[in-house]
């Protein structure tokens, strides 16, 4: 089987009503896979599915607050009904939020990480069964923020790093079976969750300088490749894996 070659599979990708969902989710279209389309923004799934209406494969759209375990399962359960089979969890879906840490409110600190750490446990937790059975694939998107520290950004730093932990954690628990469990941890992209970024006032623009990209933002496209490829049986070799895909962000 070629890389990314996803044919007869199914994958659920979670943020796919834009930015690196959006982008995941075409990459798995044309590789074949049918696709269930979760998130909590209507409008921009259905933009999603128009853009994966001309491929040759079958779309559902999901969406659903999956900050809630049993949305979580629901969501699963939709798309095994839907498909038949379950082959790729692929956990997109993230926000984020620059605050000085002392006056980071509690909403805030609990949405990012209810977002970004919760809802991948969640969906693993309803995956792991189906994706057994089809000898299957989570991957999980993090950062390159889950290896470095990086100045008001704790509550995404925190959640970001327990999802590495996460990923190692099942890649261990599932070391004897044919499950794969990956994460790719992008650096800075151009994707509409960047565009709205606000930092608050008075930030030391020294050290955010620290982890700004010196050969650029990485290409959404590229990393929606990597994360396809990590799905398909190409990658049988990746378990446990944390691959870093960041412009040499965090080289040194």
């Amino acid at each position: 089987m070629k890389a990314s070659d996803m044919r007869g599979k199914a994958a659920l990708v979670t943020g796919a009503a834009g930015g690196l969902g959006r982008e995941t989710a075409l990459a798995l279209a044309r590789a074949g896979a049918h696709v269930m389309l979760a998130d909590v923004n209507r409008v921009g799934l259905e933009e999603t599915a128009g853009l994966l209406a001309r491929l040759d494969v079958e779309v559902r759209c999901c969406a659903s607050d999956l900050t809630l375990a049993d949305n979580c399962r629901a969501a699963i359960n939709d798309a095994v009904e839907v498909f038949g089979r379950l082959d790729a969890l692929c956990n997109v879906a993230g926000v984020i939020v620059f605050a000085h840490s002392a006056d980071m409110a509690q909403a805030d600190w609990e949405r990012t990480i209810a977002v970004n750490l919760n809802a991948p446990f969640y969906l693993a937790q309803a995956a792991v069964p189906h994706l057994l059975e089809s000898h299957g694939a989570i991957v999980n998107v993090t950062s390159s923020a889950a290896f470095i520290g990086e100045a008001y950004l704790a509550a995404y730093c925190a959640s970001k790093g327990g999802l590495t932990q996460l990923t190692k954690s099942l890649a261990m628990e599932y070391m004897h079976t044919p499950l794969r469990v990956n994460a790719v941890a992008p650096g800075g992209m151009i994707t509409p969750m960047g565009r709205t970024i606000h930092m608050p006032e008075g930030v030391d623009q020294s050290l955010i300088g620290r982890y700004r990209p010196q050969r650029g933002q990485v290409a959404v496209e590229d990393v929606a490749d990597l994360i396809a490829f990590l799905c398909s049986d190409a990658a049988r070799g990746y378990h446990g894996a944390s691959i870093v895909i960041d412009n040499g962000q965090i080289a040194g």
